[in-house]
Parts: structure tokens; C-alpha cells; sequence
């Protein structure tokens, strides 16, 4: 039976972008624990910043971690191509960027208030809370909401 020997260095929890990563799951598989980081997004990073993608989480350095954030944050500048990135073409600025964690939900709280400002269909039907991408209505989704008394 093998044993995994720990490092003195070994952090089981590390905290990056407001969120714990698990330390024992490989650097690429945790990562993707982030917001708007997936299993795609996250190799390419490891790779862009010449991490092991065999390498713990937990065994990261400082540095390491540094450099992966800054890579996640501006992935223009270190040569991320336009089409990776998960939002293209801003509405406000038509910037092409990666939106992650908490930018995420602000983004997508913004979009969201913007259709409904506008009268957008899709924006109405978030608003009355019911289906939005043109599924049928008649006959499914009826447990979510309560109709009528509960006995």
C-alpha cells in the first residue's frame, strides 16, 4: 500500500480569488472550483504559467499562485486567444474579457437588470420566473411554484 508523504509545506485549504481550493486535488482540478474557471481554462493557465499539472494544490508556492492569478485575471496579455475567454464583447465597453468569481455574478446580475430595463423578452420572462430559453410550459415545471392551497 502507498502512503502520500506530506511536505512540511503542505496547505490543505488554500484561499485564491474568494474561494478555498482543496490542497489534495491536483492544481488543474482545483482550480476549476473557481467561478468562470473550467477544466479547459484551467490547463491553459498551468500551462501558460509552467506549472506542473501533476503538482498538488496544496504543494504550490507563493509565487506560483501569484503568477496563476495574474494569468486568470489578464489572459490577453500572456497570449490567451479571443475565443477562449468567457465574455466576449462586452455590451457597455465591447472589451473582451475572462469574468471570474464575483465579477461573474456582477456581470450577470447587470446583464440580467439591462433586459429588464429594456423590456427584452428574455429579460420579462426572468422577471415573471418562468422558463426563458423556449421550453414548453403547459404540462412540465409545475413543482417549483405553489398553485393554488397546500392541504
Amino acid at each position: 500500500m502507498t502512503a502520500l508523504i506530506m511536505p512540511e509545506e503542505f496547505q490543505h485549504i488554500l484561499r485564491v480569488m474568494n474561494t478555498n481550493l482543496k490542497g489534495e486535488m491536483k492544481i488543474w482540478h482545483a482550480l476549476t472550483s473557481i467561478r468562470g474557471v473550467g477544466i479547459r481554462y484551467a490547463t491553459l493557465v498551468c500551462r501558460k504559467a509552467e506549472v506542473d499539472l501533476n503538482k498538488r494544490a496544496g504543494q504550490m508556492s507563493e509565487d506560483e499562485v501569484k503568477k496563476l492569478v495574474t494569468i486568470m485575471q489578464n489572459p490577453l496579455q500572456y497570449k490567451v486567444p479571443k475565443w477562449f475567454l468567457n465574455r466576449q464583447k462586452d455590451v457597455k465597453d465591447g472589451k473582451w474579457s475572462q469574468c471570474l468569481a464575483n465579477g461573474l455574478d456582477n456581470k450577470l446580475r447587470e446583464d440580467l437588470e439591462r433586459m429588464k430595463k429594456i423590456r427584452l423578452h428574455r429579460g420579462i420572462r426572468h422577471y415573471w420566473g418562468v422558463r426563458v430559453r423556449g421550453q414548453h410550459t403547459k404540462t412540465t415545471g409545475r413543482r417549483g411554484k405553489t398553485v393554488g392551497l397546500k392541504k
